[in-house]
């Protein structure tokens, strides 16, 4: 494709100009870019209904603490459940987090799989903690999608200069028929010359 290899995910479809596209952001589309199109206010949307759901699970999950207790299940085991769910939400918190900042290995993603979905539902706190905090620094995500977009701006524009740059690029595939075309004609012109030139 170009002198370096296309990140996966980065925005590389052509443009209404040939160059490369911004990548949408949930919840954001291309806002992100110039800071417009409601962008502040979809950020404190993002930040207050991340933090009122995970407001809602956290009731949620008192309520079934709740339920162990009625059910007499013992300290250990309402300890081991308590501690499996701290876990989980940590654990998904720092995936969520590692998501905004870097793109994820196809082969670690793959060969997590079902196991990584069940560790971010069962601690989807961590998910929503994640988006509440990362959304009171910009759109989650941002960081990462405007650096690969300044890349792929920075790769069209060095494709766009050499081709520029160098005149059989540029002229492309019309030259080439161009000085096939003229080939014979040419090469029979300078063969009468040669001939005239011996006759005299």
């Amino acid at each position: 494709m170009s002198d370096a290899q296309t990140p996966a995910g980065s925005p590389e479809r052509g443009g209404p100009d040939g160059g490369p596209e911004p990548e949408e952001i949930r919840f954001f589309g291309t806002t992100w870019l110039h800071h417009d199109g409601g962008y502040a206010l979809r950020r404190v949307g993002v930040a207050v209904g991340s933090l009122a759901l995970a407001g809602a699970g956290a009731v949620v999950l008192r309520f079934a603490f709740q339920g162990l207790e009625i059910a007499a299940v013992g300290p250990f085991v309402g300890i081991l459940v308590v501690a499996g769910f701290a876990v989980c939400s940590a654990l998904a918190f720092r995936r969520t987090w590692d998501g905004f900042v870097r793109r994820p290995d196809p082969a670690a993603h793959s060969a997590a799989g079902s196991s990584g979905q069940s560790l971010m539902l069962i601690g989807f706190l961590g998910s929503l903690l994640a988006y509440f905090c990362r959304s009171l620094l910009e759109a989650p995500g941002e960081r990462l999608h405007r650096t690969e977009y300044a890349a792929a701006r920075d790769r069209h524009a060095r494709r766009r200069s050499a081709r520029t740059g160098n005149p059989a690029a540029k002229n492309g595939p019309a030259a080439k028929s161009t000085t096939a075309k003229n080939g014979p004609a040419a090469k029979s012109t300078s063969a009468a010359k040669k001939k005239s030139g011996k006759r005299r």
